[in-house]
């Protein structure tokens, strides 16, 4: 695969890049013999450009300069464009469960491929803990797809990702201060870091606010309850991620690196990409973004008087987020992991948890009435429901249970 030298490629002038109505919206991919990774590609690089475009919403509130903001108006109307581009790929007979095991095996896949070429240890881990968690999202979506549609999961993930349970959805429920993280330092962080944690935030976001733009739409009670239990945990995660990023770049920075992020990705898609009309739409935009990435050069060169190349520090960015099996890499942590606890910004094991933890009074309130992602998998077929059963799952939801009726029996408030 062609290495990523941001410095080096050709990008499209911005005069050039509005498109036409019918130039922006093309034709869906068919769900029926679409590759796994091609809709997980589309999917994350949905939520790469919202992200985009909603960082450069808030920059615009808050920077003072109309030259600033005259800039990024520009660039933010191109971003979302190539959303929308993106966003309609996906087929309007797609249901909105099998969109959202799309979107799990994209969380799945790009969290392991994340971590393993993570060079900040804390980082890192903190990625290998959520990719737990959101490999148990999938397994408890897929129960509900079998209860809701008879639909069988490997239609989705085609082999390629597990589907069985993780850390299990129930124990994921903390309380807020257990989502605090340290961050990195801008200084000394590896671009790649950089590029990871923007990945990775975007992509939780996006997961956050499909599951609470979508879960209303079934009129099951359990799906419905499914998904507002699942969304809140991805808030816990866009929080827990958002907070690796140092607050001390400035906004331009940060837009410089999310407009570099993009174009990364794009590189990295088209690097992959089995479908050759999809891998056009990715080096299209590749351009597009090393524009973007250009033109915040010279803002933060003219308002700041730094030079872009002292912010990204290489001019290679390697190696490329790449969707491919993880099944071993997966499984060794969860032989490793499964029983892992956030505690005052550290990851440790669940009996080491001091007995005044503050989670355990608040999953006794959240569970207190009955855990939907618990009750799904009664429903599912026997062959699903009983990978709920395997020993360690079961003995990591035993733990929990006894830590909590050892600990506190409300919910601090701090």
């Amino acid at each position: 695969m062609a290495q990523f030298r941001p410095f080096d490629m050709e990008g499209m002038p911005v005069e050039e890049q509005p498109m036409s109505w019918k130039d922006m919206i093309k034709a869906p991919y068919d769900k029926k013999s679409v590759d796994a990774y091609t809709r997980t590609r589309i999917i994350l690089m949905n939520g790469i450009e919202n992200n985009a475009v909603i960082m450069s919403h808030a920059i615009e509130r808050m920077h003072p300069d109309p030259g600033v903001k005259k800039s990024m108006a520009m660039m933010r109307r191109i971003d979302s464009q190539q959303q929308e581009t993106i966003n309609w790929l996906n087929p309007a007979d797609q249901s909105v469960i099998e969109t959202t095991l799309g979107y799990e095996q994209v969380a799945v896949d790009l969290t392991a491929n994340l971590a393993q070429n993570e060079p900040d240890p804390y980082v890192k881990q903190t990625l290998d803990f959520a990719l737990l968690e959101d490999f148990d999202h999938l397994y408890r979506y897929s129960c509900l797809y079998d209860y809701i549609e008879g639909g069988d999961p490997e239609a989705i993930v085609q082999g390629k990702t597990e589907v069985k349970p993780g850390r299990p959805t129930s124990i994921e429920h903390r309380h807020p201060d257990e989502s605090m993280r340290k961050h990195y330092d801008k200084d000394t962080a590896d671009i790649k870091t950089k590029m990871n944690y923007i990945t990775i935030v975007a992509g939780e976001q996006q997961t956050m606010l499909y599951y609470r733009g979508h879960g209303f739409m079934y009129p099951d009670e359990i799906a419905r309850h499914l998904y507002a239990e699942i969304a809140e945990i991805e808030e816990q995660h866009v929080t827990q991620y958002g907070l690796l990023g140092d607050p001390n770049e400035t906004m331009l920075e940060k837009m410089a690196m999310t407009e570099l992020n993009e174009a990364y990705l794009y590189h990295s898609c088209a690097a992959t990409e089995s479908d050759p009309r999809i891998k056009g739409i990715w080096q299209m935009f590749e351009k597009m973004e090393i524009t973007h990435f250009n033109e915040c050069a010279r803002l933060i060169k003219q308002y700041e008087g730094r030079d872009i190349h002292d912010l990204v520090k290489a001019d290679v960015i390697e190696p490329l987020v790449v969707f491919e099996q993880n099944k071993d890499y997966v499984n060794s942590v969860i032989e490793n992991q499964l029983d892992l606890a956030p505690n005052n910004m550290e990851f440790v094991r669940m009996r080491d948890l001091p007995d005044n933890w503050a989670t355990f009074g608040y999953q006794r309130v959240m569970n207190a009435k009955g855990v939907p992602s618990e009750e799904i998998v009664s429903k599912a077929g026997r062959d699903l429901a009983e990978r709920d059963q395997a020993e360690n799952i079961r003995k990591v939801k035993q733990e929990m249970a006894r830590r909590v009726e050892k600990g506190m029996a409300a919910v601090p408030t701090r």
